[in-house]
């Protein structure tokens, strides 16, 4: 195995990575969801029919994602307050996977009540 490579079988590494992936999905949305604010500010027909268009079944699994994103992107975050304030332990892998559980089931709460 490369020694330069060998961290990336860690859990902490895909925590990292998966903070930084759901940090750029949801700058990516931002955009969209200023612009269909404004819609709200332009005139209430433009929003109306944005609203009807996100009844599709994929822009509600998109929120699905989206939620799951932000969940992952504030498990993230506290995970890096965490290594940030406390002390090294050796639950902190578990730990990891505990806020990848737990931004699954926020995920899967929302979708239960999207559908």
């Amino acid at each position: 195995m490369n020694v330069l490579s060998a961290h990336r079988n860690h859990p902490t590494y895909w925590a990292f990575v998966l903070h930084r992936v759901s940090g750029l999905g949801l700058a990516l949305f931002l955009p969209i969801h200023l612009y269909v604010l404004s819609m709200a500010i332009d005139g209430g027909a433009r929003l109306d029919a944005f609203l009807d268009w996100t009844a599709q079944p994929m822009v509600k699994m998109a929120e699905v994602g989206l939620v799951v994103l932000l969940a992952l992107h504030m498990a993230g975050g506290l995970r890096l307050l965490a290594v940030e304030f406390l002390p090294w332990r050796d639950i902190q892998k578990t730990l990891a996977a505990v806020a990848g559980a737990f931004a699954f089931a926020v995920g899967v709460l929302y979708l239960l009540n999207v559908v």
